[in-house]
């Protein structure tokens, strides 16, 4: 019998541009003698003959090589066609009634499952959700999934790209050769798919994509859960489910946690700088070792969580993360997913929760990357005004296209799903917000209703935060937002964005600019300590002293404070008495921790040999009890987010620079109170109106001589003496040191 397949269709299919190849390859149907039989037909260049063998009975059928290349086809009357599987989550096996064997040059007999009477991963439900963009664990379906079929394991490799002409899967398990493993269309989702039996965990692999433009390129896959270690690209087959996590009692504890009323002292983290190994490459440490020595660090200085700058695949080491190319790939410079799962693990273990940085905003031109990845704008917009940033060179994505706004959200939740991640700080948000963000007039096009805001991107935000909340209780989301635009940590339902934090830089701004003055100069500026409080409450704030503020010349922070050595440490031990009796959430980037003076580097790091110094251990015990202070005062974190928790004593000694302020807390936590001097002058029994009547203990002083300052001070505290001051029923008299901040807690 001849064969019912063209020669110019087995041509498509060997020079890998056949738009569907799964209609030629596998089982078909046909009419074979007037009656129905199926014809299976293999592609297989390096076989020298080859069998269909029928798995009940064990019978061999000889492939006829009906090409030179290696296209094989045999008649089969008794043969069906494998069913399909439809139900969503299941492991789901093929039944097919036959596998196929093949001899190569070297006479090895090879047994393997055909690739194409394998039935798709996608269940019914899997292409709906897809279609309406609402498949959160999309991720379990597109990229790399390991899978059995019929008993034979393998790997199952999806991608999206409707445009493209071709796609082939290339990799260690058929020598980089895309003929051997061409995609099959499913056209109506734009979704290419294709078995490979002899694939494996372990394997690196990209998708050879024959885009609508006509060009072949090799693109890592976009929902890779591993990635070679840079400058190398390829993606690498893993196993996800074969950790066993021990955090149990965290997540539940998690559950029941409430963000906006517990103490949060973040520690913002470089894992690729922070401490260095040496005979490491680049001085990388892994994430065990990290694991370990970052929990005991944190444990020291009593910070609650770390945060870590972007731990996604990225192949410039010197955008830090934020040009994300692996979006589902923990980075390769540090260890396996497992490794990272490991770091997690560990932490929560130990108390410590983990954020990590997510970057929705923008990704890199890199060929290797999502960048008109199937020879089109797919994950971008192909008009340059909104779809490539003009401060970074990078792509933006096009959040109003369903499956880019499900890739996006998936990727948040997949973090939270399987690495435990316990909050997403969200980069640039600003920039998503605006058509405008950094353009020029004429370089931005308006929404449908002539205005400026991106109403795709504020959809997609608004949906991330919504999943995010009603999926993992207790995980946080915080926006780095830069205007003033009103409601991001908002719920949704009020009109908001969602989130459960947004960082207050306007506070950082501002404090930073005050406290560079000379304090000669300061009364001058006091409103630029005061003004914070006017809008403290009409967001949920986190104080963010961020590596945005010590990089690109503006200096470390304590080179940014003014006066001689003495007064750069009293200003930077004060700055930081400030900010962590102010209302608001902590964070603070490493090295500032213990007044690093060289700006970050990171190819170097901290200096951590400067605590061979007491000044600089000095501000590191400070910090250290600065967080305790927060932890053990319910004053200083119960209400950092409505007025009850806040109350001025004093705001408008401008002349001597001074602020004087109640921090309080729910019914029966005692009020603490907080009086900074940020001048170098000592104020000696300066009277200080108090609500209560009693003693008066003084819990922290930012001069005390452990921290480096010149001990002057209140202790152990001070009595009211029954005399109305700052309009408040009583008063006490203290010395405020030079510089510094003192703080006092009602003692009945």
């Amino acid at each position: 019998m001849h064969t019912q397949v063209s020669l110019s269709s087995i041509t498509r299919l060997i020079d890998g541009t056949h738009e569907n190849p799964s209609s030629l390859l596998g089982p078909h149907p046909v009419d074979y003698r007037g009656s129905q039989a199926v014809a299976v037909r293999s592609y297989l260049p390096e076989a020298k003959a080859a069998w269909v063998v029928e798995r009940s009975s064990g019978e061999r059928r000889p492939m006829r090589r009906i090409h030179p290349s290696g296209f094989f086809e045999a008649i089969c009357e008794s043969i069906d066609r494998p069913a399909q599987s439809r139900k969503m989550n299941e492991d789901i096996s093929a039944k097919s009634k036959y596998h196929i064997q093949m001899t190569n040059d070297t006479g090895k007999m090879i047994d393997m499952q055909d690739p194409y009477a394998a039935p798709s991963i996608l269940s019914d439900f899997d292409r709906y959700l897809i279609g309406e963009g609402k498949h959160h664990q999309i991720y379990e379906r597109l990229g790399a999934q390991l899978r059995t079929v019929d008993g034979q394991s393998g790997v199952n490799f999806a991608v999206w790209a409707p445009n493209a002409r071709s796609v082939q899967v290339v990799g260690d398990f058929n020598g980089w050769d895309g003929r051997k493993s061409v995609a099959r269309s499913h056209g109506d989702l734009g979704i290419w798919e294709l078995f490979v039996p002899t694939a494996k965990a372990g394997d690196r692999y990209k998708f050879r994509i024959h885009g609508m433009d006509g060009s072949w390129i090799d693109k890592s896959d976009p929902f890779g859960f591993a990635a070679e270690l840079p400058p190398l690209t390829a993606s690498i087959v893993t196993d996800l489910n074969n950790y066993q996590w021990e955090d149990a009692d965290w997540i539940e504890r998690r559950a029941e946690w409430n963000p906006l009323h517990e103490p949060m002292n973040v520690y913002e983290v470089h894992l690729g700088s922070w401490q260095k190994g040496p005979g490491r490459t680049h001085g990388w440490l892994d994430y065990k070792d990290l694991a370990r020595r970052l929990s005991e660090y944190c444990h020291r200085m009593n910070f609650t969580h770390v945060e870590l700058m972007p731990v996604s695949e990225h192949p410039y080491s010197g955008s830090w993360g934020y040009q994300t190319v692996g979006y589902f790939a923990p980075t390769s410079r540090h260890g396996d997913p497992n490794d990272f799962k490991f770091f997690v693990d560990y932490l929560h273990k130990q108390g410590i929760g983990v954020i990590v940085d997510w970057v929705p905003a923008h990704f890199p031109k890199d060929a290797h990357g999502l960048r008109r990845f199937d020879g089109s704008a797919l994950y971008e917009h192909e008009d340059p005004r909104k779809g490539e940033h003009p401060d970074w060179g990078t792509m933006i994505f096009n959040y109003g296209r369903n499956e880019v706004r499900n890739f996006l959200i998936a990727n948040a939740l997949f973090w939270l799903d399987k690495y435990h991640i316990d909050g997403l700080r969200v980069d640039a948000v600003a920039s998503m917000l605006y058509l405008d963000y950094s353009r020029e007039e004429g370089g931005w096009e308006p929404n449908q209703y002539g205005g400026r805001e991106n109403l795709e991107a504020l959809h997609m935000l608004r949906e991330f935060n919504v999943a995010v909340h009603e999926n993992y209780p207790g995980v946080v989301t915080a926006a780095e937002e830069s205007t003033a635009w009103p409601g991001v940590s908002k719920p949704v339902d009020d009109g908001g964005l969602g989130f459960t934090y947004k960082w207050n830089m306007g506070w950082m701004n501002d404090t930073l600019s005050y406290m560079r003055n000379e304090p000669i100069h300061r009364k001058f500026h006091q409103n630029e300590l005061t003004f914070s409080l006017i809008y403290a409450f009409t967001e949920n704030f986190v104080l963010p002293l961020s590596h945005d503020e010590v990089v690109h010349g503006k200096g470390s922070l304590i080179s940014q404070m003014p006066g001689d050595m003495w007064q750069k440490f009293a200003n930077l031990r004060l700055l930081y008495s400030y900010m962590w009796t102010h209302p608001g959430k902590k964070l603070l980037f490493m090295g500032g921790e213990f007044a690093q003076w060289n700006e970050w580097n990171d190819d170097e790091g901290p200096d951590w040999i400067l605590l061979d110094f007491a000044t600089h251990r000095g501000v590191q015990q400070l910090v250290a009890d600065l967080n305790k202070l927060v932890i053990e005062n319910p004053a200083l974190h119960q209400f950092d987010f409505t007025n009850e928790g806040f109350e001025w004593i004093d705001c408008m000694n401008a002349d001597d620079s001074i602020l004087v302020y109640l921090r309080k807390g729910m019914d029966g936590a005692p009020p603490i109170l907080v009086c900074s001097n940020f001048t170098p002058v000592v104020r000696t029994a300066y009277r200080v109106g108090v609500p209560h009547s009693g003693f008066w203990k003084e819990i922290f002083n930012s001069d005390g001589e452990a921290y480096g300052g010149s001990n002057v001070g209140n202790y152990p505290g001070r009595k009211t003496f029954g005399e109305e001051h700052h309009s408040r029923p009583d008063s006490i008299s203290v010395d405020l040191p030079p510089l510094a901040t003192v703080i006092f807690r009602l003692e009945h």
